[in-house]
């Protein structure tokens, strides 16, 4: 992926503008991709027993389409999706925006006061819903808040008749309708409304048209070298821009196949579609990938065909992405920034950048992208390597938060620059370094103290798979060091003797107070640890006083 870089010394960079960014909608580009590869595999979901050609996909996203317009929906009404990973989710996502309806995707781990406030907050008219999802029976939830929701008029529920009366409802429509309707559509219209992952504060909906998603579709497929011979396994949430753009709008934009290996996360069922799917490509937060390397039959499945994939979410530690280049037989492997806001992907490593690039940066910008450090206080761009927050501004940046103009005049500056509240470097040569969350950035005795570097330190322990460092309150210092550590099946970390193994190797103030053996994080459904939710259990546990 090359990129234009500046010539001065400051931390502002542009990336170049190849390949082209497309000029249509979503529907065009399915219509486009149907007409010109009919008989393609466009689709498999391994645990439906589904398979479809992008004629096929085309076919049914359309029916679901001509049931919206039957019930109403007309361009602009929002519909809202609440399921895990199924096929019906792709074709909800392709029938919106063939129509121009603008689609709600909704968090499956929902509950009731969260689904209240999605729902009312951006209007859903309609929403289809699978039934339940792991304990969550969603039939339930949504009867406990139907009374206080201002628009919803109708629900369809997925593996239920009423899915069925909701496509049948559309039968006797004009056929041509929805080529009609889509003829009048524009790339700049409004297509989804994303609720960020609520890790603080109430969700809030980014707006994203079809030129953002499809074109971030396009950039991140590219960079992995996507064609139609690549089969991509998409074990993360399609809710998620990770899964329904760099995931099925990817590979729309380079004619690929979307392989769905269950509804949920599940290593032995990802594994599985890789090797029965042969399938090129695989996604993943570190986490995953940890618990696909450590799954008990991971030696019986035959990964030949794998040579790309995307690790994104958060930092992926250098002994991980070694094992994901040898045992998992993807030497191309990309790293991925970004936030739901700017569609979602900004930065991304090259296939051929060296190991090192690969688990110490983000890569550098995308084509059709800048990106800019700056001092969080004066707002002035600083020199290359100072560290401060990182902004973003091109055609992914969203349109902004449904229905909120404060927050997102506090989000995109006049220039259009968003902020993303992440601490950043960017060195001499255009590669993005995330140290940390502003928020995260722990202050302790007045040492600024970056969580990564600790973990990265406290990943080559021999007892621990994974460790996330947080602050927690502390009277005299302000904030003190504690580290989560999840121990390597077999092992029994002594907190003690995790502290020992710190002094001396790293910086004093830098080693944990604290030291917390669990079996797992707190996280939100697309794998991003809940930091905030591990200071105030902390809070609680230590009796600390406040988070």
């Amino acid at each position: 992926m090359a990129t234009e870089q500046r010539t001065d010394d400051l931390s502002h960079v542009r990336g170049g503008d190849q390949p082209p960014l497309l000029t249509e909608t979503i529907g065009a580009a399915l219509r486009r991709r149907a007409d010109g590869q009919p008989e393609h595999e466009a689709l498999v979901s391994c645990s439906q027993g589904i398979r479809w050609t992008y004629r096929e996909l085309l076919a049914h996203a359309d029916a679901v389409a001509r049931g919206l317009l039957a019930a109403g929906v007309r361009p602009g009404d929002r519909v809202g999706i609440w399921s895990p990973n199924r096929a019906e989710w792709t074709l909800v996502q392709h029938a919106t925006a063939r129509i121009g309806a603008v689609l709600v995707t909704i968090n499956p781990a929902y509950r009731s006061s969260e689904l209240r406030y999605v729902l009312d907050q951006s209007g859903c008219r309609v929403l289809v819903a699978a039934q339940r999802f792991k304990s969550s029976d969603y039939r339930a939830i949504l009867a406990e808040v139907r009374d206080e929701l201002r628009h919803l008029e109708r629900t369809a529920w997925l593996d239920d008749p009423s899915w069925e009366a909701l496509i049948d409802g559309g039968a006797a429509s004009d056929d041509d309708a929805v080529e009609r309707i889509g003829a009048g559509l524009e790339p700049d219209d409004p297509i989804n409304i994303q609720y960020t992952s609520g890790t603080t504060g109430l969700p809030k909906g980014a707006t994203l048209t079809h030129r953002n998603i499809l074109n971030n579709g396009l950039l991140v497929g590219a960079a992995c070298g996507y064609g139609p011979a690549d089969r991509i396994c998409v074990p993360v949430p399609f809710y998620h821009c990770f899964g329904m753009v760099m995931g099925t709008l990817a590979a729309l934009a380079h004619g690929a196949t979307v392989v769905i290996p269950s509804e949920a996360f599940e290593p032995a069922a990802a594994l599985e579609a890789v090797a029965r799917e042969r399938c090129t490509s695989l996604y993943g937060v570190p986490t995953m990938f940890i618990a696909m390397l450590a799954d008990p039959g991971f030696g019986d499945h035959d990964l030949a065909t794998l040579r790309t994939g995307i690790m994104a979410g958060s930092p992926c530690p250098e002994a991980v992405m070694r094992r994901v280049i040898d045992e998992l037989h993807m030497p191309e492997v990309t790293i991925c920034y970004g936030m739901t806001e700017t569609s979602p992907v900004s930065t991304q490593t090259a296939a051929d950048d060296p190991l090192e690039q690969r688990t110490g940066t983000v890569g550098r910008v995308h084509p059709h992208v800048e990106v800019r450090v700056v001092d969080p206080a004066t707002g002035e761009t600083l020199p290359r390597g100072e560290t401060g927050e990182l902004c973003t501004r091109g055609y992914s940046v969203m349109r902004g938060y449904h229905e909120d103009p404060e927050r997102t005049a506090e989000a995109i500056d006049p220039e259009g620059w968003m902020h993303t509240g992440d601490l950043a470097t960017i060195d001499a040569e255009g590669y993005v370094r995330i140290v940390g969350r502003s928020k995260d950035m722990i202050i302790r005795g007045g040492e600024n103290v970056s969580p990564r570097e600790i973990e990265e330190f406290l990943y080559a322990h021999p007892d621990i798979a994974d460790v996330q460092v947080i602050g927690v309150p502390d009277e005299r210092l302000g904030e003190e060091i504690m580290a989560w550590v999840v121990p390597r099946p077999g092992a029994s970390p002594d907190p003690e003797a995790i502290r020992e193994h710190c002094r001396g190797a790293i910086a004093h103030y830098k080693v944990p107070r604290y030291v917390h053996v669990t079996d797992a994080f707190p996280m939100t459904v697309t794998g991003k640890v809940q930091k905030y939710r591990m200071r105030e259990m902390a809070v609680e546990e230590l009796g600390i006083g406040s988070a």
